[in-house]
This record gives structure tokens, sequence and C-alpha cells, in this order.
């Protein structure tokens, strides 16, 4: 095994015990990314020498015993929507190709606190408004979309160019492209994890997290970003260990299996694939209760009535001064959320109140709630459109967003998780959904689940 193919856990514990040395990891990754990357465009700026210059600077603390902790020495990619001081934060559009960033985010200065060496910037789909990073190709098929609007980041993570990444998720753009490109990601509850130095999309919805090749691995990148910023006018004040233990029993805890919505216009093998992995939890001791998700009918015209709203207001003076350097699929979108009315927006936030309300009475009844990430694996490039066995055509847009919505719109933490691939080898991903602050019930579900499973390869371009 090369050192590019270690999990995160697996690289941290060899440099730890100077079995692995920073800069031969460092070197595998580059290398790697040299290797693949023109076939997958995963990055927007790839940092090689300033890479290998804080490699050789974590060896010589390794050989010094200056331990910083688990994420020390270990290669990483940032979504090109967070600020690293000095770097270009383009968010993939020529709308920013001449913005620097003066500062860290929050997020790149813990993660550099605590020795994580950036390889890069990757990837979105414009302004992070779109769910198929479509300059990006899937890990398993060039032919076939990344996903978004993550698409970068997955896209690195699955194929061993970064050993994690960071990712967005405003309408589940961390979930969507993790479980199309067979890798973990999770959405933290909302304001766990602060955005202070993060490009907007849509501020009520937009979380930061994790795409990792294991579910421990998220764990541990969550105990480093979390904790309050008062920079962050949603952040939170709470942290803590998030690293799952090593067992797999499950007896106690119980598991939400909707009857409704989330097995609705899904393809059969990506029903049958998560089903299979609903019962595996059962097997470790989980108990399956059926559940009724609340208020379905709301859930599309919710997201959107606050999500485009919230992109318009942010984007409003560069949409009038250069909307020709917009692709045209987000100043659509952009020029749409000028004419929504204000009375819809503030619809959409009474919808949110009730959906919240309604979210918390369903998980006073179980612990987790397990679902498809997404309803159809990665689909063509280009193609605009799923149609269902009964003949319903839906977007591939809203396909993708659906499933994801609710947990951006109650705030609840969701953890995707690959649970086995179609017979065109394309992942699926298992969502699963908890209590506000209950990432370390997530994580440790979704470790059991992992620990019971063969480990997965990475993609083979």
């Amino acid at each position: 095994m090369q050192p590019y193919e270690l999990s995160l856990t697996a690289a941290s514990e060899a440099i730890r015990t100077r079995k692995l040395s920073p800069v031969e990891l460092v070197d595998s990754v580059l290398d790697r990314l040299a290797k693949v990357e023109p076939q997958l465009e995963a990055y927007v700026t790839v940092t090689p020498e300033q890479a290998r210059r804080a490699a050789r600077e974590a060896e010589r603390d390794v050989a010094a015993g200056r331990l910083r902790g688990p994420l020390q020495g270990i290669p990483m990619g940032l979504k090109d929507l967070i600020d690293v001081a000095g770097a270009a934060t383009t968010a993939s559009s020529r709308v920013r190709a001449d913005h620097r960033a003066d500062t860290d985010s929050t997020v790149a200065a813990r993660l550099a606190a605590a020795g994580a060496i950036l390889i890069g910037k990757t990837h979105t789909h414009e302004f992070a408004y779109g769910l198929t990073t479509p300059q990006t190709h899937n890990a398993r098929d060039r032919d076939r979309v990344a996903g978004g609007s993550s698409g970068g980041s997955a896209v690195a993570v699955a194929a061993g160019t970064a050993t994690f990444a960071l990712g967005t998720d405003t309408g589940g753009s961390i979930r969507v492209p993790s479980a199309l490109n067979g890798v973990v990601g999770l959405k933290p509850t909302y304001g766990l994890v602060p955005r202070h130095g993060v490009t907007s999309l849509s501020w009520s919805l937009d979380h930061v997290g994790p795409i990792t090749r294991t579910v421990e691995d998220a764990a541990l990148v969550l105990a480093a970003l979390a904790g309050h910023d008062p920079r962050d006018p949603a952040s939170l004040a709470t942290s803590g260990d998030y690293r799952p233990g090593a067992g797999t029993d499950l007896t106690g805890l119980r598991v939400g299996v909707p009857r409704n919505y989330y097995f609705d216009h899904v393809d059969p093998e990506v029903e049958a694939a998560v089903r299979r992995a609903i019962d595996t939890l059962e097997s470790l001791g989980a108990r399956l209760v059926e559940v009724e998700i609340p208020m379905t009918r709301y859930i599309q015209a919710t997201q959107w009535g606050l999500m485009v709203p919230e992109a318009t207001a942010y984007h409003e003076r560069t949409l009038r001064a250069v909307p020709e350097l917009y692709q045209a699929d987000v100043r659509i979108l952009l020029e749409a959320g000028e004419l929504m009315p204000a009375g819809d927006y503030v619809r959409a936030q009474r919808a949110r109140t009730l959906m919240r309300q309604a979210w918390a009475r369903l998980l006073d009844d179980v612990d987790v709630i397990a679902a498809p990430t997404v309803p159809v694996t990665a689909v063509k490039a280009g193609q605009d459109t799923v149609t269902w066995s009964d003949g319903t055509v839906e977007g591939v847009a809203d396909a993708y967003v659906r499933l994801s919505a609710p947990a951006n719109i109650t705030g609840v933490p969701s953890l995707s998780v690959p649970v086995g691939d179609d017979t065109a080898g394309l992942p699926i991903g298992m969502q699963l959904l908890g209590r506000p602050l209950g990432e370390p019930v997530l994580l440790r579900m979704g470790h059991a689940y992992e620990q019971t499973q063969p480990a997965r390869q990475l993609a083979t371009v």
C-alpha cells in the first residue's frame, strides 16, 4: 500500500510512531496528484512547494517530540470557498478571479494549528450554487458528474490526492458528492463549525464539514474544527472528542426507517443497498422503528424559498456590475431571486420553524434516521433530468437536493456513509440523521457499520 492510500487515522498513527514521515506522505500524495489530476480536475490550484516545506517542518517537529495531534503532517484539500491567507479564493468563478484572502478563515487556521498540510484549493460548483461541479469528473467514471457543490473535495479524497478535505453544505453539498464518489461526508449541526472566512451561499443554511475516507477520520477532523467563534453569529459554544469507540454493539439505539419521502422516487439499486445497510445496523443491536417524515410537501419550497433570496442578496452588487462573468445556470438562479417576493421568504422562515419543531418531536422517538443520501447514483455529465419508473421527470439538481435538504432546513447533523455500488460500479450512500449536537451517535453508528464491511479501495483512474 502506498502512503497516499492510507486513511487519515492510519497515516496519523504511522507518523506518530515514526513508521512514516510527513515528507513521505506528502510526496506520495503529490505524486498521485500529478498522475491523476489531469483526468479529474479536482483542484483549482495546487501548492506543492508550500506543502513540501510544511511537511519538512512537521517531520522535524515529530522527530523532536513536538506532537500536535492526529492531523499533524496530514495532507488536505480545502474547497475554494475557504479563505487561506495570501491565497486566492475564487469560488470557481471568474467573478472572484482576482480575489486574495488577507487572513485565514477560522477552519483553515484551526487545521493549520492542528498540523494539517494544505495541498491545494478544490473546485466547487460556481459559488457553491449547484449539485454537479461540472468542471470536475467523478472519481469512478470520468463521464459522470462529481456531484456538488463540493465536488473537487470529494473527488480528491476518493482518488487519493488529499487524505481529507473540507466542503460546505447548503442543500447537500458535502453529502451529495461524497455519496457519488464513495467517501464519507459529514454535515455537522448548524453552528457547530464556524463559517468566518468562508464564502457564503445562504447564511441560514450554510455548514462547513469534513470529507474523508472513513467515519473515524471524519471524527478526527471534526474535533479540530468544532468550537465557538464570536465572528460567526450562529457559532455554538461546544466542542469535544468525537472519535467513536472500537466496538460495533448498537444495542439500545433506535433507528428510524422512513415510511414516506426518503424512499419515494429512489432508484431500486440505491434503495436495496440502503435497506441492506439498515438491516446490518439491526444485526448490530439497533432497533428499527418505522417513522413518518413530517411536512414533506413543504421541503422543496422551503429550501429554495430560503436559499434563493439569501444567495441573491449576497451577490447583489456583483450581479448588477458584472453579470456576464457568472455561468449561465448560476446567473439565472441569482436573477430569479430578485423576483421573489419578501412574503415568500417570510413564509419559508415560518415553515422552517414549524419543520424544526416537528423534527424535534420525531427525534424524541428515535436516535437516528437512516435513509438514502441521494436517490440515484452519478448521472452522465450534461444530463439534465432523471425519469422515474412512473414517468415522472425530475431535474438532476432537484433530485440530488431532495433527500439532503431536510437536514439543512432543520440544522440537524447528517453523515453520509458508502454502502455499496450499483451494477455500473457507481457508489451508493446512506445518510444517518440525528438530533442537534448528536454527532457522537451518528459517528458511532457509522463507524460500527463500516467495521462490518470490507475496506473500500481508492478510485482507480
